[in-house]
């Protein structure tokens, strides 16, 4: 493997600050006593306090954790059969033809997708709020899962599942037994995905979520139309924060089943 040049190292420093940079100044004034974010005053607790003695706030939290664990869910289940199900097409253009299609979806900006759910839910009479975000939190997910799960499927050895059939492994067995414990690290890796952005989601949810019912991103964009809050400065905070969580768990589990999997292949 070639090492980075100086000039390399330098220009990948220089997008990290960029990108990086607003976020951690934004975190910074989250700690601030003042009202503003020109000056700092002195380091306070009491944004972040005030987050959570505001039981809408707790409430909007909770709504956007259980939306965003339920389509993970979800579209981890139906992403995972999807792309077995893709892999398992003999016809070539077929199965191009679906990638495609699932690839569009992945492309296809995000006003696009949230007008077309908010325009199929009015047609269907479904009330906008917690039903329309899951259903389209899990639609724009699944085709992440399937990209995530399809390498590990095209990378996986035939024979083992010939190997199962001749020792007479039923179909089940060969799927429960063989196909997804091989397949586990991109199981997980969609998970995650999809959990990240649901939490992050703001264009689709936008169109779809409905009175009484709001989420995160949602509430951020709210209080920041408002005026200048350093409460929006400590929720996003704690989002950002939250979001480091779910990237080290998806590392640390991820490195975990590979490390089953080469066990297993011993």
């Amino acid at each position: 493997m070639k090492k980075l040049s100086t000039a390399s190292k330098v220009y990948l420093l220089l997008v990290f600050v960029v990108l990086y940079a607003p976020i951690f100044y934004l975190i910074f004034y989250s700690f601030n006593s003042g009202g503003s974010m020109n000056n700092f005053e002195s380091f306070t607790f009491e944004h972040y306090k005030a987050v959570f003695e505001d039981s809408r706030l707790i409430v909007i939290l909770i709504n956007t954790v259980i939306v965003a664990l339920l389509s993970g869910l979800i579209a981890t289940i139906i992403g995972t059969l999807g792309a077995i199900g893709i892999v398992s097409i003999k016809d070539k253009k077929m199965r191009k033809t679906l990638l495609s299609l699932n690839n569009v979806l992945i492309v296809s900006p995000d006003v696009v997708i949230g007008a077309s759910f908010l325009i199929l839910f009015t047609m269907i009479g479904v009330k906008l709020g917690f039903t329309s975000v899951l259903v389209s939190h899990v639609a724009f997910s699944i085709p992440i899962v399937v990209l995530m799960v399809l390498p590990k499927l095209l990378e996986m050895n035939t024979s083992l599942i010939d190997a199962a059939r001749d020792l007479g492994a039923s179909k089940r067995d060969v799927l429960t037994r063989v196909i997804l414990p091989y397949i586990q690290p991109g199981i997980f890796a969609g998970f995650f995905l999809a959990l990240t952005y649901s939490l992050d989601d703001f264009a689709v949810t936008f169109f779809v979520t409905g009175n009484g019912f709001s989420t995160l991103s949602i509430e951020i964009y709210s209080m920041a139309r408002a005026g200048i809050s350093l409460t929006v400065n400590a929720i996003s905070g704690l989002v950002f924060f939250v979001t480091i969580l779910v990237v080290i768990g998806y590392y640390f589990v991820t490195n975990r089943a590979k490390r089953v999997n080469e066990e297993v292949q011993r």
